[in-house]
């Protein structure tokens, strides 16, 4: 992997320096060349191979794996910045990236029981091959994990390791995927739960190309189907007692860490949707720029009614910003924002995201909406930010209970 060079963690775009940061034309040309064919993807549904063979080949995609391994180490505002230029090119490309990272980064938590010889094996891939990761966790029955429950996906002993049977959905990038860490809980007596790591290509692993989604198209997130797969009893990377899994269980290290790996989840998350926004942005000013109406002689960007709207566009994006670089830059600084907040963090940026793009539908009308034009495929990308853990209710919930707990009224 190549060298790049770093940015200040709380430095704006308009900032960026090749003595700083990730090469900001680097990330420019990557950005435009994913953005030249994301509507053949979005068409498609195929698998962006070619995005990350680009990827690769400049040595993002071990960007975030430790430095020991071979990796990048990338802090925080890196990440932001390398998901925010692919996103604004390409966002389902920037999903699957952005899971990556979050495993890799998870590699390097305090509170990481991974098998040594697993964590840098796993790095590595992503460093010399560009093997990605994801976590396979949301199920038929449980539907996502966060909402409480044990896993249907089943580990028992067999011989000298494991074997793993259960049904997982929305396995985002699953056809260019080399690992999987799957959620299940054992057979045992007493239960544990905790992920498994298993090799995408094991026999037994079996992809049901169910994805037909509005947006996020080429994210490629089938269904997986585990029949007796083998794995080492090793590979059983982190299993807990179920209680052991709530956020604010274990020491403070892992309470911490916790919060750390929330922090870098919500902010490569809001980056990915903040790009989207941005980038139905530039359509829209330039469309506004050359539209000239008969009946009105000039461009619409003339008209003081159009300005007033795009500024509102300008006030939500700025704010996207500056929450981002900062949230960026406290976890860089080690000063990881409670859950809650991380949960309000995501609640505001995509929100702003959708509010950007439906101004911009408002002000293009029926141009907006064609499918030549790319604004009507921002506006099905964004809105994919409302699924993303933690969901809306959730987060509103828990700053609620927060708020009203602080003043002793709710119980």
């Amino acid at each position: 992997m190549s060298a790049l060079p770093l940015r200040r963690p709380s430095a704006t775009p308009e900032e960026e320096t090749p003595s700083t940061t990730v090469d900001a034309a680097l990330l420019a040309r990557l950005s435009a060349q994913f953005a030249a064919t994301a509507a053949d993807y979005d068409r498609s549904g195929a698998f962006p191979q070619e995005n990350f063979e680009a990827l690769q080949a400049n040595g993002l995609v071990g960007l975030v794996a430790p430095a020991a391994h071979g990796g990048g180490s990338a802090t925080l505002a890196t990440a932001r910045r390398v998901i925010a230029a692919v996103a604004r090119g390409e966002p389902a490309t920037a999903l699957i990236l952005t899971m990556t990272y979050l495993q890799q980064h998870a590699l390097t938590r305090g509170d990481n029981r991974w098998p040594p010889q697993l964590r840098e094996r796993v790095a590595r891939d992503a460093v010399e091959r560009g093997a990605l990761i994801n976590a396979l966790r949301v199920e038929p029955a449980l539907g996502s994990p966060s909402r409480g429950g044990l896993p249907s996906t089943i580990a028992r002993r067999d011989g000298n390791g494991w074997a793993i049977d259960g049904h997982k959905l929305y396995t985002t990038g699953i056809e260019g995927l080399t690992w999987l860490a799957v959620w299940a809980r054992t057979d045992e007596a007493v239960p544990r739960t905790g992920v498994f790591l298993v090799p995408r290509h094991a026999p037994g692993v079996r992809v049901i190309a169910s994805w037909d989604h509005l947006g996020l198209r080429a994210s490629g997130s089938h269904e997986v189907i585990f029949e007796n797969v083998a794995i080492d009893i090793d590979h059983a990377v982190d299993l807990r007692a179920p209680a052991d899994w709530a956020p604010d269980a274990g020491s403070q290290t892992d309470i911490d860490a916790h919060a750390t790996q929330q922090a870098w989840m919500v902010v490569l998350l809001g980056s990915l949707y903040d790009a989207v926004a941005q980038a139905a942005r530039d359509w829209l000013v330039s469309f506004l720029n050359q539209r000239a109406p008969g009946s009105l002689g000039a461009p619409l960007a003339s008209l003081p009614r159009v300005q007033e709207h795009v500024g509102e566009i300008e006030a939500l994006l700025r704010t996207n910003r500056v929450l981002l670089d900062d949230a960026a830059s406290a976890v860089d600084n080690g000063h990881a924002q409670p859950a809650t907040d991380s949960g309000l963090l995501k609640y505001t940026v995509t929100g702003n995201a959708v509010r950007v793009v439906e101004l911009a539908l408002q002000l293009s009308g029926n141009h907006g909406l064609t499918r030549q034009n790319p604004l009507e495929r921002h506006y099905r990308d964004v809105l994919c930010s409302r699924i993303h853990t933690p969901q809306n209710d959730a987060i509103l919930v828990g700053a609620g209970k927060r708020a009203l707990l602080s003043t002793g009224v709710a119980a």
